[in-house]
């Protein structure tokens, strides 16, 4: 049985905007996927939760993963995501921003810098990446993180750390703030008017663990999941609404960019793509029995869903076809 299996993350909108940003937007085969499919409710709230749960992996274990990837090998240590961001204060609220740029020469200075200035608590900090950067534990903290991903463009302060040790945990936090506020690197920037590094977000701790998974090949629009296929060994290719293998993936975190940066032009540009180069394809492959099911979950931190179709389901003429915009979040 030959399965295409799709992730998309940001499908349904806020009812806020849900309506005004729909308006106009021709989906009708992704809308008719969605209407003749099998619903049901995922417990899943992120990229992150999906992609750890479909790889075997403990709950956000992702630091491992992407530093593996990055270059460095995690051995026996503990790696937690510290990932450089701009936390930008408006009026009570803390906006986590992820548009800062370093360079990797400037990346790797800061955290040599930030190894010093914390060396007595034995804390080491690495950047084989200019916006991925990492901290290694002797062992794991008694924390909860959220990944970046969720917090962007949100008031981090709903966001902080959670668990018995949280409050040791932001103290750091705050003192890495006064420290990279220090820098000169991050000083020179403010001078200039730029976006500057004076955070560390951290998120996506764990120990180095091999995934496992039944997928056999995968395409996607994100390093996060490339970097999970590296790790499993699988194979990435360009995605084919004639899979040649039994279990495909297809990954598109596309629409969720678009969200986080409030674009929803973007988004409704994205969506469109989505219907030509992903729905009428599958949709067509399916009713020519290229393959037999298509499996589609909507990742939505509100309320995540699964959609199943096969080919008998595509006959189903009498299932009305609805909106997109009627798949609105509650606001």
């Amino acid at each position: 049985m030959k399965i295409i299996h799709c992730v998309i993350t940001d499908l349904f909108l806020p009812e806020a905007v849900a309506k005004p940003v729909c308006a106009g937007l021709a989906l009708p085969t992704l809308e008719k996927i969605l209407a003749r499919s099998q619903q049901q409710t995922l417990a899943i709230a992120s990229l992150e939760d999906w992609l750890c749960q479909h790889f075997a992996l403990p709950a956000q274990a992702i630091a491992p993963i992407t530093l593996q990837a990055d270059g460095i090998a995690p051995q026996q240590n503990y790696w937690l995501r510290a990932d450089p961001v701009h936390l930008r204060l408006d009026h009570d609220q803390m906006i986590l921003q992820t548009n800062v740029n370093p360079s990797l020469a400037e990346a790797g200075e800061i955290c040599r810098y930030l190894t010093d200035y914390f060396k007595d608590s034995g804390l080491q900090f690495f950047a084989p990446h200019p916006k991925r950067w990492y901290l290694q534990l002797a062992e794991a903290p008694k924390i909860s993180t959220q990944p970046v991903s969720q917090v962007e463009g949100r008031n981090a302060r709903f966001y902080l750390p959670q668990g018995s040790e949280a409050a040791k945990w932001n103290r750091l936090s705050n003192e890495i703030q006064m420290a990279l506020f220090a820098h000169p690197l991050n000083q020179a920037a403010a001078e200039r008017g730029e976006v500057f590094i004076n955070s560390l977000w951290l998120w996506g701790g764990g120990f180095a663990t091999t995934p496992h998974t039944h997928f056999q090949q995968l395409a996607a629009d994100n390093e996060l999941a490339f970097a999970f296929a590296q790790s499993a060994s699988i194979s990435m290719q360009a995605f084919s609404a004639h899979p040649k293998v039994d279990h495909s993936l297809l990954i598109t975190e596309a629409l969720s960019v678009a969200v986080r940066r409030g674009d929803f032009y973007a988004w409704r540009e994205k969506a469109q793509q989505l219907e030509q180069q992903f729905a009428v394809l599958v949709l067509n492959g399916l009713q020519k029995g290229k393959f037999d099911q298509l499996i589609v979950d909507v990742i939505q931190a509100e309320c995540s869903s699964r959609f199943k179709l096969s080919r008998a389901h595509t006959l189903k003429f009498w299932k009305r076809t609805v909106p997109l915009d009627n798949y609105r979040l509650s606001s």
